[in-house]
């Protein structure tokens, strides 16, 4: 099977991953419950992951790194944190149903949607500067369309979002090991990011970065600090962490993190971007193929439709060759609008570090061999 769905799920791991896993599953405890040595080895991991994240995303300080199991449970704490009934809400129109149903499920929300083009990020701030005003309680901004592979522009974002003093949440699920990501210097209330893609690590993995301890949990329970209280502690990570952690899953994170700075984010991006470079033309080349690609402002994401094919159907044939894609609106209904995509939905091809030119040939023949 040729793999391309990376944006989905990194599929192949870093054998180094897998490894982790399996010793952290027969000689790692709770973290925090006891003084004995799986637990204590299990503190050191947890600790280790955290102190990882903090310096490949420049975070002031590891207690402020929270483990979740995934960036939807990132964001939903970030949002539920800042958002409140009767705010307003500045969206780009690239944002993924992580972002919009927690929005959804707050009374009241008034959301606001920036609607521009695809790849015109000077076009983004212009219309950004005109809708960012005092009336904008809270700015959420994914990194990278996991439709389209559109880079936005964040740091511009963070800087016009500093200026106002407008909290900014910041959505790195595509873009957490392959491009910067400057906690400190963004300034951000909280940056979510999955474990799974371009970290790496398994399924079930994610991080949320915190600038501030101001942080409305998810859920309480048991953090094995200050147990004769009945609320959540007041810090961080206790604050945010109710429960019995995946150990086994933060140590893989830990290896894929780690392999991710061994390797280099700017090499991963620029192999990644290749790839999707060798795609784009291959397809630009068929006829009836629809490419949604841009040299400058698009990271290893692409997607493609067809002029009288059903995306669906031809994901199904491509998937009997052999070639594993992603088809439909990929859970983010707001980036097809804003690229008028909508009624059609997409195929997507997003690679990783695993894939090579040749596969990205194997698939482009089998393209062009789609039935009709």
């Amino acid at each position: 099977m040729i793999y391309f769905d990376s944006a989905a799920t990194s599929l192949q791991k870093p054998p180094a991953v897998r490894r982790a896993m399996g010793e952290a599953m027969v000689t790692m405890a709770s973290p925090g419950r006891g003084d004995y040595g799986p637990a204590a080895r299990a503190a050191k991991t947890l600790l280790a992951c955290r102190e990882e994240a903090a310096a490949l995303f420049q975070v002031a300080e590891p207690e402020r790194v929270i483990l979740t199991t995934s960036a939807t449970h990132g964001l939903n704490i970030a949002i539920k944190t800042l958002v409140k009934p009767g705010s307003t809400v500045l969206l780009t129109g690239y944002e993924h149903n992580a972002v919009t149903r927690p929005l959804a499920a707050i009374p009241e929300v008034h959301l606001r949607t920036l609607r521009t083009p695809l790849f015109q990020p000077e076009r983004l701030l212009e219309e950004l500067d005109r809708q960012l005003d005092e009336t904008v309680d809270v700015v959420i901004c994914t990194h990278v369309s996991n439709v389209f592979g559109f880079i936005l522009p964040v740091e511009e974002i963070a800087a016009r979002c500093r200026r106002r003093q407008v909290p900014l949440i910041v959505d790195a699920a595509q873009s957490a090991g392959l491009l910067p990501i400057r906690m400190e210097d963004w300034g951000a209330e909280f940056v979510a990011m999955p474990g799974h893609k371009g970290l790496y690590g398994p399924q079930g993995t994610g991080l949320l970065l915190c600038r501030g301890e101001k942080v409305q949990p998810l859920m309480e329970g048991g953090t094995g600090s200050l147990s004769m209280l009945q609320e959540m502690p007041d810090f961080l990570p206790d604050r945010l962490e109710a429960g019995t952690h995946n150990v086994p899953g933060a140590a893989g994170l830990l290896e894929g993190m780690r392999f991710v700075r061994k390797r280099g984010t700017e090499k991963l991006l620029r192999h990644e971007i290749a790839l999707k470079n060798q795609a784009a033309a291959g397809l630009a080349r068929l006829p009836g193929v629809q490419v949604f690609a841009s040299r400058e402002h698009q990271s290893g994401v692409l997607s493609f439709r067809l002029a009288d094919r059903d995306a669906g159907q031809a994901g199904e044939w491509l998937a009997r060759q052999g070639l594993a894609l992603r088809t439909g609106l990929h859970c983010a209904p707001q980036a097809h609008i804003t690229a008028g995509t909508e009624k059609t939905g997409t195929l997507r091809v997003s690679f990783s570090a695993f894939n090579t030119p040749r596969e990205v040939e194997r698939f482009l023949e089998l393209a062009g061999r789609m039935p009709s």
